[in-house]
């Protein structure tokens, strides 16, 4: 008896199979269910995806609708629809509903057609946004900055030789204290001001523009840099360059400083240079190589160092010269119709026969800028809610 319990237990052959066996079946039980599942959530997962695609493009076609709204040109009343064909790879359908003056209803549908997806969810889907917008102005009124022929926050220097002919009521203005854009908030708006004017504008990619002895348009253009503007060829008569819309330079901006004379008809555009430049190293530099003729606007953050050719401007043609956050100096010598204006300092120096004239007429109608023209405006969303998912 004690030999046979012994072999029985030194003979172990099968027992592996069993095992395996009960590990196949539990296996089949649950396999089945286990692939169902992660099939399931691999679809979710796609789904998912595709909705978060969705929301975002139908959100990017709502924010799009705020940076294009202004350049529609819509009439009071006016609605519109336009189709963008690939955002996040969505197509987005965009509706502007006029609801009253400054107010819009956007509704942006991204949709995603399914039968060219190739994926599981090859189904079509579509998510909307709903979101209501509001207009306001992109910067102040500043048109009292021009009510003075010199103007400026701070010094007023011009020399005893230098002669000012002005109207009743627009003697110089010293240490002006009407509306100026001279905190961050409010330069930042006048900066969008004139950066809406080049929105839709592709960076300019030359640091250096070379009119090479022939008259030329340029712009608008939207340069993030420094700029040199020159002319390297002589001609009789000298190039003129004519400004076809606002120029937007984010850097130091050099014009006729070096090589050989040239024109620059402002045309009634504005130059517009957004730098902090001070002191030697100025924002915006135009040197003696120049010849300003107007109407139009010269505008930078920084300071302004002014020494074009003489005769500047004309009297139905004038210039405005403005520093925004520092001093504009003007070297002797120069005639010019126009006003001049700096938040720090305004120095007309003296020289041979220098006369700055204010235009009988004013600036109305002649210049771009912020109380001359037609307000400019930004869109901001006061409500936004997804409709369809």
């Amino acid at each position: 008896m004690k030999t046979i319990v012994k072999n029985l237990i030194r003979d172990e052959k099968g027992a592996a199979l069993i095992l395996a066996l009960i590990l196949l079946l539990i296996g089949g039980l649950i396999s089945a269910a286990l692939l169902n599942y992660m099939g399931s959530g691999i679809l979710a997962g796609e789904v998912y995806e595709r909705r978060t695609a969705e929301l975002y493009a139908a959100d990017a076609g709502v924010e799009y609708a705020i940076w294009r709204l202004p350049s529609l040109g819509l009439c009071l009343y006016q609605s519109t629809n336009y189709t963008i064909t690939d955002m996040n790879d969505k197509t987005v359908q965009v509706f502007i509903d006029f609801l009253e003056p400054g107010i819009y209803k956007v509704t942006s549908i991204a949709i995603t057609d399914g039968d060219g997806d190739g994926g599981v969810a090859a189904i079509d889907s579509a998510t909307a946004v709903e979101a209501y917008i509001t207009g306001v102005s992109v910067c102040d009124d500043y048109s009292g900055i021009l009510d003075g022929i010199l103007t400026s926050q701070g010094e007023l220097d011009w020399k005893d030789k230098v002669i000012l002919t002005y109207t009743e009521g627009h003697e110089p203005a010293e240490n002006y204290a009407g509306a100026w854009p001279d905190d961050a908030e409010e330069v930042n708006r006048l900066a969008l001001f004139y950066r809406m004017d080049v929105k839709d504008e592709p960076e300019f990619g030359l640091s250096t523009v070379d009119i090479g002895g022939a008259d030329a348009d340029f712009g608008p253009v939207y340069r993030d840099g420094e700029l040199t503007i020159k002319n390297s060829v002589k001609t009789d008569p000298p190039p003129t360059l004519s400004l076809n819309g606002t120029i937007y330079i984010t850097g130091n901006t050099l014009i006729g400083t070096t090589e050989k004379d040239f024109t620059l008809d402002l045309n009634g555009q504005t130059i517009f240079v957004v730098s902090s430049s001070a002191d030697r190293d100025k924002a915006l530099w135009i040197g003696g190589h120049c010849t300003i003729r107007g109407p139009g606007c010269i505008i930078a953050i920084g300071d302004i160092y002014f020494e074009p050719n003489p005769d500047v401007g004309a009297e139905e043609e004038p210039v405005f010269l403005l520093s925004v956050l520092g001093a504009t100096t003007m070297r002797p010598g120069i005639d010019m119709h126009g006003a001049i204006a700096g938040s720090v300092a305004v120095d007309v120096q003296s020289g041979s026969k220098p006369q700055i004239s204010y235009p009988v007429g004013g600036f109305e109608g002649l210049i771009n800028f912020p109380g001359f023209v037609e307000t400019k405006l930004t869109y901001s969303i006061e409500s936004w809610e997804i409709i369809q998912q």
